[in-house]
């Protein structure tokens, strides 16, 4: 998926010359063609995060757009104020495109997994925050991102990740995708978490349960109207995240439900990560299975609350 995003930058770099990309002591060989052709407007900085989005700040006002790329966790925790002011505050043009969202860092334990990165940055007024489900996702997202106003963060996986997106159903910033009708439950989920809800979508179908899926790619601005139209269809109603169950993904959805005040609201739970540091190391997938975020935990949560009903 990165490679994908970084190939993107290139590409629109081609076309539009206010295009620039900053990188945070990345690897020598990183966006080596753009650097080529494009020297006047590649930079490869050090691991001065805090540093590189003022500069970023500071290219944008005179009209540039700027992409940055560096590890989620130190392009988010590391300079959060600089985002606020310098990006946010001004409403300034910069893509923020971290790599390794959620816990695709597992084998480096917490001090490298981006499990709280929506949240924080979602309360940042102006602020795009969008989760791509795969490669492919991506290509149709990079496009929109030359000419959307304001700051955007990009939240990227491990790479390699399954495609489960389907290009007949289009993309667009701040729209749902509907990947499956239900009438029985609906999973929400953002980024990679597609994957997992398709899963278990169908092993739900097997045993004679209706689900639905839909992929909120966009977690800031959320599409409220498809989580409303399709919410007061079903009985129950799960959100998926690779994040802390506070203040992403769940929590946004949840706060549109709790102020919709629909006549028979779905039960509903959050699944993600608990309200706690991850404390083992393994892999992206050892640690997801820890937590529940596979197909069958997933499928488990949904009959137990339909079971509830």
């Amino acid at each position: 998926m990165r490679k994908t995003c970084l190939d993107a930058v290139y590409e629109l770099a081609k076309r539009d010359p206010r295009v620039v990309f900053i990188g945070s002591d990345l690897g020598i060989g990183t966006l080596k063609q753009f650097k080529a052709e494009f020297p006047q407007r590649f930079f490869m900085e050090g691991v001065s995060e805090a540093h590189i989005v003022t500069m970023a700040a500071a290219l944008a006002m005179e009209g540039k757009v700027v992409y940055i790329n560096t590890i989620a966790t130190f392009l988010t925790r590391r300079c959060y104020e600089q985002i606020c002011l310098d990006l946010s505050l001004h409403h300034t043009n910069v893509r923020l495109i971290g790599s390794g969202g959620g816990l695709v860092y597992a084998p480096l334990g917490p001090t490298h997994e981006a499990v709280e990165d929506i949240a924080i940055l979602r309360c940042l007024p102006r602020m795009t925050i969008v989760a791509p489900s795969d490669a492919e996702e991506m290509k149709r997202l990079m496009p929109q991102t030359l000419d959307w106003q304001g700051p955007i963060y990009l939240r990227l996986g491990k790479g390699g990740d399954p495609v489960v997106s389907r290009p007949e159903l289009g993309f667009q910033i701040g729209k749902a995708i509907l990947l499956r009708e239900g009438a029985d439950a609906l999973i929400v989920s953002t980024g990679v978490t597609l994957q997992v809800a398709l899963g278990a979508a169908q092993q739900l179908e097997a045993a004679g349960v209706r689900a639905g899926v839909l992929h909120l790619h966009t977690v800031k601005p959320l599409d409220q109207a498809a989580v409303l139209a399709q919410a007061g269809r079903v009985r129950a109603l799960v959100t998926v995240e690779e994040h802390t169950t506070t203040g992403g993904l769940g929590s946004a959805v949840a706060e549109v439900l709790a102020e919709a005040n629909l006549a028979t609201p779905p039960r509903f739970k959050r699944l993600g990560l608990p309200d706690a540091f991850p404390d083992k190391y393994g892999s992206q997938a050892s640690l997801m299975a820890r937590y529940g975020l596979t197909p069958e935990g997933v499928a488990a949560e949904v009959r137990n609350l339909l079971g509830s009903t």
